[in-house]
């Protein structure tokens, strides 16, 4: 299999774009430090138009497509419903006292789901504190109502719907995965993985990294893991560009492909996204050291089939509908005083196409 990545456009976002949302025809929408929720610009120079803000940092924005809205969670402990075309926010449910760390929306767009949770010391060994409230929560989406909560170890950083919508999984800052099944609502496997946690020895002592995205392989036998591997300096991001690939389903999750050294660098990745063809994945983040801070796998095999230093942070990507054009939500250039932080459009969005042979 051959792939090649090429730029072809770029928006700008008043600030850090955290998530982004594919909705109908292909309309983009993103979710901004600034607490904003946008829809992207059809026409390249055009502006990003604010459809609904936050009262903190909006970490996810997700398109239902079975009530046709937006459904986007912040730092707030919000959950926001709103109607792209009306601009107007429709619904509002208070899912969380901390943040919501990640959203993620099923398949048929007929649930959301939110993750929380604070990194407080738990004992001597910095080991986190058990959970204040449910770390996930499950929300049916036509009627605003708790379908679902979960119990996990905080802070849980990612989640994940199954494509056929029977399971979901969390994962968290200790490398713990858990699945449930949301027929039965109870936990049927656990992947516990410490390659995606280190202890901080320079700068800070504490646990840092985590599981920061998540994705069911297409026939949800497998699910795929990234982050960042083990540090001894929290403050540098200087771990392994990591991914690895699990089977949960059976007696013991088993782990069956991870990132090659030889092909990866350092820093965080933050995103990862499987092709719509489903033989494909991208990963993607926050370079340290190394030569791209985005890059194509082969799902089966492993192998970096492509890869691109996209001069950014990336915190999100999202394949297009036919799986030509990669979309990565980020920032560049964060001004470094806080009296500047609302000035200039640092965020981005920059689009990639890829050719796949």
């Amino acid at each position: 299999m051959k792939v090649e990545i090429a730029k072809s456009t770029s928006f700008k976002l008043p600030t850090h774009c955290l998530s982004l949302a594919r909705g109908e025809d292909n309309r983009f929408y993103a979710a901004c430090f600034d607490g904003g929720i946008y829809s992207l610009p059809q026409i390249r120079w055009s502006r990003p138009v604010k459809l609904a803000e936050h009262q903190n940092y909006a970490s996810g924005v997700n398109w239902s497509s079975a009530n046709r809205e937006l459904v986007s969670a912040g730092y707030d402990g919000r959950l926001l419903w709103t109607n792209p075309e009306t601009k107007k926010t429709t619904r509002e449910v208070k899912a969380h006292d901390f943040w919501s760390w990640q959203s993620t929306i099923s398949q048929d767009g007929r649930f959301i789901a939110s993750t929380t949770g604070q990194y407080l010391c738990g004992g001597y060994k910095y080991e986190p504190a058990s959970e204040k409230e449910p770390s996930v929560r499950v929300y049916d989406v036509l009627t605003g109502k708790e379908a679902h909560h979960f119990a996990h170890i905080p802070p849980v950083e990612s989640v994940a719907f199954s494509n056929d919508g029977r399971f979901l999984a969390a994962g968290n800052l200790m490398g713990e995965v858990r699945i449930w099944s949301l027929e039965t609502a109870k936990e049927v496997a656990r992947i516990e993985t410490g390659n995606f946690t280190g202890w901080g020895i320079i700068k800070g002592h504490y646990f840092t990294g985590g599981i920061f995205s998540l994705a069911f392989s297409p026939d949800d036998s497998e699910v795929l893991l990234a982050g960042m591997g083990s540090t001894r300096d929290p403050a540098a991001g200087n771990g392994k560009q990591l991914w690895e690939r699990w089977q949960w389903q059976g007696d013991a999750p088993e782990r069956v492909a991870s990132a090659n050294d030889s092909e990866i660098g350092q820093g965080l990745m933050e995103t990862v996204a499987i092709h719509p063809g489903g033989k494909i994945f991208a990963m993607a983040g926050r370079l340290f050291k190394g030569q791209w801070n985005t890059a194509i796998f082969d799902l089966s095999t492993g192998s970096l089939l492509a890869a691109t230093d996209t001069k950014m942070r990336v915190s999100k990507a999202v394949w297009n509908e036919d799986g030509t054009r990669l979309y990565l939500g980020g920032s560049s250039g964060q001004p470094k005083e806080m009296k500047d932080i609302e000035k200039s459009d640092w965020g981005k969005v920059k689009v990639l196409k890829v050719a796949v042979s």
